[in-house]
């Protein structure tokens, strides 16, 4: 299956050219302003499916507005017309066609042309009204404010927010680039005569620019974003595509003293939190126990014990744990505990807890094993 796409080196054609590639297609006819009219014209008569994805919505002129919306479409449809290809034909549109400003009159124009060339044809047609599109590969500073907040926060830029208030109407460019594919494969999500992205997020400026500050700084304070939340997911992949080729990695506070080290990883409002904790080797660390406080510890390199006492019993509980067999330990409320460094390295065991640390409220009473 050939497919052409126009307006390949852009921000959605980038995306659908790798995930088409992902997913075997390989034969594609890439067409972008290096191109001259006579490639269009060849590939008008190879392609087997068009995504006409090249389009114009930061001129110099207006009147670029329509030569590059609507002088493009018609001239891609006249070159189908001379080669007698009546293939399928997918356009991305925009919301801002319902508009009645020079970019919303030309991309209403293209969409008009494609509808009466199917009509006249009959030809499969999928119009997409676009809203905002956000992801990786996004230009910064050019149509998109959460590429360039996600560009400016993550560079240590200034920011410029006039209205905190507006709802932004935003789909997710792997949703988007799904959507694509399916009508290339027969599935597209059509409503009426428009074709539209099934899962679209409503949500403030002003709440997007608090979550990207939000990501910066869970360097510093260790905090992971809610993930469940689909939106939140979705921005912080796209915030972290962002970061500069030498800002990839970050430090974190090593608590250190003559037994190893304690170091908080990764910290979360309702899931808790991991640390790396390195023992030395001889050493026992521990001896406290928990009322609501739970853990869950796993060695990952070295060997040692765990042992556990129900603090109300003389009973000892020995688990013994080494690199070569991952096993995880749960830490019960109400049992002392410890763990041993038996071997002759430093050991390194991965610590769960179900809560943030509170200094207030530690929640943590020594106690031997």
């Amino acid at each position: 299956m050939k497919i052409l796409i126009t307006g390949s080196n852009g921000f959605i054609a980038k995306n659908l050219i790798a995930e088409l590639r992902n997913r075997q297609y390989n034969d594609l006819l890439l067409f972008n302003r290096d191109n001259n009219l006579d490639d269009l014209f060849d590939y008008c008569n190879e392609a087997d499916f068009i995504f006409h994805l090249a389009g114009v919505n930061r001129p110099k002129e207006e009147s670029e507005f329509l030569e590059g919306n609507f002088g493009l479409t018609s001239l891609l449809l006249d070159r189908l017309i001379e080669n007698q290809n009546y293939c399928p034909v997918l356009i991305t549109s925009s919301i801002q066609a319902e508009l009645d400003n020079p970019y919303g009159r030309s991309k209403k124009a293209g969409e008009d042309l494609i509808f009466d060339y199917g009509k006249k044809h009959d030809v499969d047609t999928y119009v997409y009204r676009l809203p905002n599109v956000f992801g990786k590969w996004c230009r910064p500073n050019y149509n998109s404010a959460v590429a360039t907040f996600c560009h400016n926060i993550a560079n240590n830029l200034p920011i410029n927010v006039n209205d905190p208030n507006v709802i932004m109407n935003l789909v997710y460019i792997d949703d988007v680039i799904n959507e694509l594919i399916n009508a290339l494969e027969g599935k597209a999500n059509k409503i009426d005569k428009f074709c539209e992205i099934p899962t679209a997020h409503k949500i403030k400026l002003g709440k997007i620019v608090e979550l990207i500050e939000s990501f910066k700084n869970s360097r510093k304070d260790r905090l992971i974003p809610n993930m469940s939340n689909e939106f939140t997911k979705k921005l912080y992949s796209t915030y972290l595509s962002y970061l500069a080729t030498n800002d990839f990695g970050y430090p974190l506070e090593m608590h250190v003293d003559d037994r190893g080290s304690f170091t908080e990883f990764l910290r979360t409002i309702d899931r808790g939190q991991v640390s790396v904790n390195v023992s030395k080797p001889g050493i026992t660390k521990g001896e406290h126990w928990h009322h609501t406080k739970n853990e869950k510890f796993l060695v990952v390199s070295g060997r040692g014990v765990i042992r556990f006492r129900k603090i109300d019993s003389d009973e000892i509980i020995e688990y013994f744990v080494n690199e070569e067999k991952f096993e995880v330990i749960d830490i019960p409320v109400g049992y002392t505990h410890n763990i041993e460094n038996l071997g002759d390295k430093d050991m390194i065991t991965i610590m769960w807890a179900n809560e943030l640390f509170d200094p207030n409220r530690p929640d943590t009473y020594y106690l031997e094993v």
